[in-house]
Formats: structure tokens, C-alpha cells, sequence
């Protein structure tokens, strides 16, 4: 099978959940004898030097990119808001060069498979039919997007809501349009699947969640051996992971565990920080920035934490965690799509009580807390791995190939 992969952002390096989601399928569509084929935005704001991959990034049988300046700025923003009736959300990754490279690149070769990485690609749906219309045209949903925004509204400054209140239903209004222009809609998890049925979604849909190779994370059970500590890890341009850090810091870390556990720490990493971030002072928190590692980074402590108040989809950072077999704290919408049991495979908290609980039974039990860690790398490897996920949605391809349209 031929498949073209789009994406509104260049897959590596692989430090954020999309691009951990985007690779590990390609390289499992690659494994499984299918031929795969790239074309990704280079964007102003995740700029990569593609000459500088490893060696190791040789799945795709072709890789083209195309620059695109989607930085967030005010004057086009305010623009859009008063004199378009577009969503700024997409507006921002429409590009005539990438159009027209697309274009090309369908003229020149027959595919069976046009595979759109999020909402982000479907203006480009026109010209996917126009230049293969034998091609099935597959929305892959990170998320349900229009909903993170919803949820980042609801805990922002006055300013902010507004103006999100005030764009988000036009983002709404384009996704659900969108996804009944295309053949399959593949969503992450199964809540986001139902959520498109009870938003008026008509075409076939499946569900398909990140997979990962477990191989590629090793364990290192000497943390559960070292006093305990907590990490957290994630894009920290992206609005949920702000203000969940803020909230775990100012409600939680403050007030409840810096007090009651004197001995604990607190340790941060991810790439494009803000500045109050960056500029973070408190006791025992610690900002790493970038790290070269993730697995390395989450292997030098015994705690992962997810405090998302927001967001969507499913936490591919939460599944590293688990593959490297680390205890993970998280609130409930964290571990969205991700239907491990409290205190077997992971812990839940939501209030900032619950969470000191947690704190207190993972001091209780010690050493032992590396057998929930054993059972959450099990447990990955049982319902997350990339070639059995991606095997199954191949087979999803095949019917579609065969019926629709």
C-alpha cells in the first residue's frame, strides 16, 4: 500500500506528543512492508533542520518539506477576528507553496492513502480529489481540537476568554464540516471517536491510538531505589501544559507537598518555555529546559506528573512514561484514551488533596513502588505497541479501499 503522510509540522525531533504519534505509525507502516511518503510543513514556530536527522529516520521512501511562517501574531490576529469569518486556529497553515507542492507530488505518483495529521490539513482536501481522486482520503484526529480550546477558556485571564470565546466556535464550525469531507476519520481514542458521532460525524471512523516501540525505552529501576521524586515533561508552548504546571505549583506544590515533604523534589523539563518558566523560583522546583531525553530524563525519577486541567486526545508523554516503567500521577483528562486502573498500572488524582494522598501512599510503599511500575510498561506493551496498532488500522484501509466512495 502507498500512503502519502501530511503533517502541519515537521515529526522529529521526537519530543512532543504529535510527533511521537506521527513516527512511530510511519515506522510501523514502514516495518509492515507499506510504502510511505512525506510531506510536512517546516514552520517558522517548530523550525527543524532536516539535514541534521540521524540515520535511524530512514523509514519514509520520500521526504519533502515546505516552510511556513505560522507564528501567533497580533495584528493578523485581530485581523481575522473582525474582518474574516475563517478560523485564525487554521488559517494560520494555509500555504500556496505547499499547495502547490502537494499538487505535485500527487501528479507524479498514485496513492492509495492520503493520511492528514489533524485538522490542520483539511484545506487541502480540494486538492487531494482534484489530482487523486482514487485516493482515500484519511483524517487522523490528535484530538478533538475545537474542545482544547473550550477548555482553555474556561480557566484563562478575562482578556484571553474573550478572545478565544470569540474564535473558537469558528473552529468548531470548520471541523465539524470537515471531517464528513473526508473518507475514514481516525481518532486517537474512543471517547473522541463518540464525541465526532455526537457532533453529527457520517463517515466511517475508527479508532486508533499512538502506539510506541517499546524496545526504544529501557527501564532503569534504580530510581524506586533513590529518594523520591517527581517529574514532569511536555511542550511547554502548549497551552494545557501551562496551565496545568501553574495550577499543580500554586495549588498543589505550595501549599500541600513542599510543606509536608521536606525531602521531595520537584524537576521540569520540555522545549520552549515561557518566561515565567524559565525564570522560575521556588523551593526544590527545578527547570531543566530542553532535555536530550525524554526516557533519560523521566528515568532519573520515580514520579511522572500530569496535571492537565485541558486538552484532548491522548498524552503520548504519558506512555513513555509508562514504557519506561515509571509511576504516573495523573488527573483523570491526562489519561484520556489511556483506560489503566488507579493504584495497578497508574495513579489519579484531581483535587489538590487527592493528590497529596497519592504523594503519601507512594512514600508508604517505597521500594514497591516499582512493581506499579513494572505493570505500567506491561501494560503499554500490551495495548500500545505501534506495529499492532498500525497493523489493525491497515486493515481498516483495506475495507475502505474496496467501499467507499
Amino acid at each position: 500500500m502507498r500512503i502519502l503522510q501530511l503533517c502541519h509540522k515537521f515529526p522529529y525531533p521526537l519530543k512532543d506528543g504529535g510527533a511521537i504519534a506521527v513516527t512511530y505509525l510511519a515506522k510501523a507502516y514502514a516495518a509492515l512492508g507499506h510504502e510511505v511518503t512525506l510531506l510536512s510543513m517546516n514552520t517558522s514556530k517548530h523550525w527543524f533542520d532536516v539535514s541534521s536527522l540521524p540515520t535511524e529516520f530512514d523509514h519514509y521512501v520520500a521526504m519533502h518539506t515546505v516552510f511556513v511562517e505560522n507564528h501567533i501574531r497580533p495584528l493578523p490576529a485581530l485581523r481575522n477576528l473582525f474582518l474574516s469569518k475563517k478560523s485564525y486556529h487554521v488559517e494560520r497553515f494555509e500555504s500556496a507553496t505547499f499547495a502547490e507542492k502537494l499538487a505535485e507530488i500527487l501528479k507524479a505518483k498514485t496513492f492509495d492513502i492520503v493520511q492528514l495529521e489533524s485538522i490542520f490539513l483539511a484545506p487541502y482536501l480540494p486538492i487531494i480529489r482534484e489530482h487523486a481522486p482514487a485516493a482515500k482520503a484519511v483524517l487522523r484526529t490528535h484530538n478533538v481540537e475545537h474542545e482544547i480550546w473550550d477548555r482553555v477558556a474556561d480557566n484563562a485571564n478575562p482578556l484571553k476568554k474573550w478572545y478565544l470565546r470569540s474564535i473558537t466556535p469558528r473552529l468548531k464550525s470548520y471541523e465539524l464540516e470537515q471531517i464528513n469531507h473526508c473518507d475514514l476519520v481516525v481518532g486517537i481514542s474512543r471517547r473522541d471517536v463518540e464525541q465526532f458521532r455526537n457532533l453529527g460525524l457520517r463517515q466511517p471512523a475508527t479508532v486508533c491510538p499512538i502506539g510506541l516501540d517499546c524496545r526504544d525505552y529501557q527501564p532503569d529501576p534504580a530510581s524506586f531505589y533513590r529518594p523520591l521524586s517527581l517529574s514532569f515533561i511536555g511542550s511547554l508552548d502548549w497551552m494545557p501544559n501551562q496551565e496545568g504546571l501553574r495550577w499543580f505549583l500554586d495549588e498543589v506544590w505550595k501549599p500541600l507537598l513542599a510543606p509536608n515533604f521536606p525531602a521531595l523534589t520537584f524537576h521540569i523539563a520540555g522545549r520552549t518555555a515561557p518566561r515565567w518558566l524559565r525564570e522560575l523560583e521556588m523551593e526544590r522546583v527545578t527547570f531543566h529546559g530542553e532535555v536530550p531525553s525524554a526516557a533519560d530524563f523521566l528515568n532519573q525519577h520515580s514520579v511522572m506528573v500530569v496535571p492537565l486541567l485541558s486538552g484532548g486526545g491522548m498524552r503520548a508523554k504519558i506512555l513513555e512514561g509508562m514504557a519506561v516503567g515509571k509511576v504516573v500521577l495523573s488527573t483523570r483528562m491526562g489519561m484520556e484514551g489511556i483506560e489503566a486502573t488507579d493504584r495497578r498500572e497508574c495513579l489519579l488524582a484531581e483535587q489538590p488533596t487527592e493528590w497529596l494522598e497519592a504523594i503519601q501512599w507512594c512514600f508508604a510503599e517505597g521500594e514497591n513502588l516499582a512493581a506499579l511500575g513494572a505493570r505500567a510498561r506491561v501494560f503499554c506493551e500490551q495495548h500500545f505497541d505501534n506495529e499492532t496498532v498500525a497493523r489493525e488500522l491497515v486493515k481498516v484501509f483495506d475495507v475502505a479501499r474496496n467501499s467507499f466512495r
